[in-house]
């Protein structure tokens, strides 16, 4: 991508509930999502790169909810893809 880039920042992060099942099972680990942000940094797309299958449907459903600052090109926002990186941990 040329020209003046502004990359988009977090504005809203939601945490995900850690699901019942992988919780007794303790099932730990990290999501991979790859999530598109589109001009106005709402999550328009969401699917999962890799991580436990039982974690999976949580991280997507926190990230739908993140909110980010538009991603700027030459001053005009623009829909970007990028990877995201969900974290559960028994230990929180």
């Amino acid at each position: 991508m040329g020209g003046n880039v502004q990359e988009a920042k977090i504005v809203r992060k939601t945490t995900p509930a850690y699901p019942p099942l992988a919780r007794q099972a303790r099932v730990t680990g990290v999501v991979r999502l790859e999530a598109a942000i589109g001009k106005d940094g709402r999550i328009t797309k969401v699917q999962p790169m890799s991580g436990p299958p039982l974690l999976r449907q949580a991280a997507i459903d926190a990230v739908r909810q993140w909110v980010y600052q538009p991603t700027l090109l030459n001053g005009q926002p623009v829909e970007v893809v990028t990877q995201v990186d969900v974290s559960f941990n028994l230990n929180r």
